[in-house]
């Protein structure tokens, strides 16, 4: 299956790199190269870093910008990238954009087992390695599936489903996608049926839980504004509440200058501002966007840029 990918906020997030021709930047999540192919448009003697887990991803964009000298391909995640740049003999970058989350690619391709629409096996892993979802639901008690539902999933019903798991794999293991959306949707009330699909909130949390996800990105923000020269970028695109929280708490902290009481008449803390946030609200997507592709809906570009 192809990697069709609608890039989400396109120029709003390149734009908000500030790019130079000569500069260098990094795409952390690549997925079908949208966003890269934007800022190698923009890039003259450049260099643009382009990285992602997704081996079907990193297919896509080798093939895609083949002819670029400027796109160097680095299969990893972002979390790591730069313990990944520097092994490539780079220590500092003039912008780094992250897109969190699911791929339209993966979430499309029933066979990656994200999507609670089509059948296939129980999978969620964007590296297409460790353990999968399938591993995580057939071992993982009942508090700790209540504990992943509810955290990840912001879902009322956690141990109500959670329960509902380990009464159904009592009998059989759960291996796909349609077990387990139909276990979720046995073990809410009827009237949680009728608002969108039951499953969503469980599987976006199993798919969270599986990746990792909420650590990588905190570990990823670290490590972007690590490489980051002073007046770089860093443009981050979230998609539900427990991601965005962490990035706009991230870029709270990097901007705080003295934290000393009110009351204190000179500053004894000694902290100064590393960052000013670029964004005071988040860049959403225009009604235009939306029109042509609804999963942007939830989409939120926040901008950070270091003194």
């Amino acid at each position: 299956m192809g990697f069709g990918h609608i890039p989400v906020l396109l120029y709003e997030a390149v734009d908000g790199l500030n790019i130079r021709g000569d500069g260098v930047y990094v795409d952390g999540t690549a997925g079908g190269g949208g966003h890269s192919a934007e800022i190698l448009s923009r890039l003259s003697g450049g260099r643009l870093y382009s990285i992602d887990q997704d081996p079907d991803a990193i297919a896509e964009v080798t093939a895609r910008f083949k002819d670029y000298s400027q796109s160097v391909i680095i299969q990893g995640n972002f979390s790591e990238m730069q313990a990944l740049l520097n092994a490539r003999g780079v220590f500092a970058v003039d912008g780094v954009l992250l897109d969190i989350g699911v791929s339209s690619h993966q979430l499309d391709d029933g066979s990656r087992g994200f999507s609670y629409h089509e059948d296939a096996p129980l999978d969620m892993r964007m590296s297409q390695s460790g353990a999968t979802a399938a591993d995580l639901v057939n071992s993982a008690d009942v508090d700790e599936l209540a504990r992943i539902i509810s955290l990840y999933g912001e879902e009322k019903y956690a141990y109500s489903i959670a329960k509902g798991i380990v009464r159904y794999r009592g009998q059989k293991p759960i291996e796909t996608t349609l077990e387990l959306a139909g276990i979720v949707k046995e073990n809410v009330p009827q009237k949680v049926r009728r608002d969108g699909h039951p499953a969503r909130k469980t599987f976006q949390a199993i798919r969270i839980a599986v990746n990792r996800e909420l650590e990588a990105l905190e570990q990823g923000l670290d490590s972007a504004f690590a490489l980051l020269s002073p007046g770089g970028r860093l443009c981050v695109i979230t998609f539900h509440s427990l991601e965005d929280r962490v990035v706009k708490q991230f870029m709270k902290d990097k901007a705080q200058g003295c934290t000393c009481p009110k009351d204190f008449p000179v500053c004894v803390c000694g902290n100064v501002p590393k960052a000013k946030i670029i964004t005071r609200k988040p860049v959403l997507p225009s009604e235009e966007e939306l029109a042509g592709n609804p999963r942007a809906r939830s989409a939120k570009l926040r901008v950070l840029e270091k003194l």
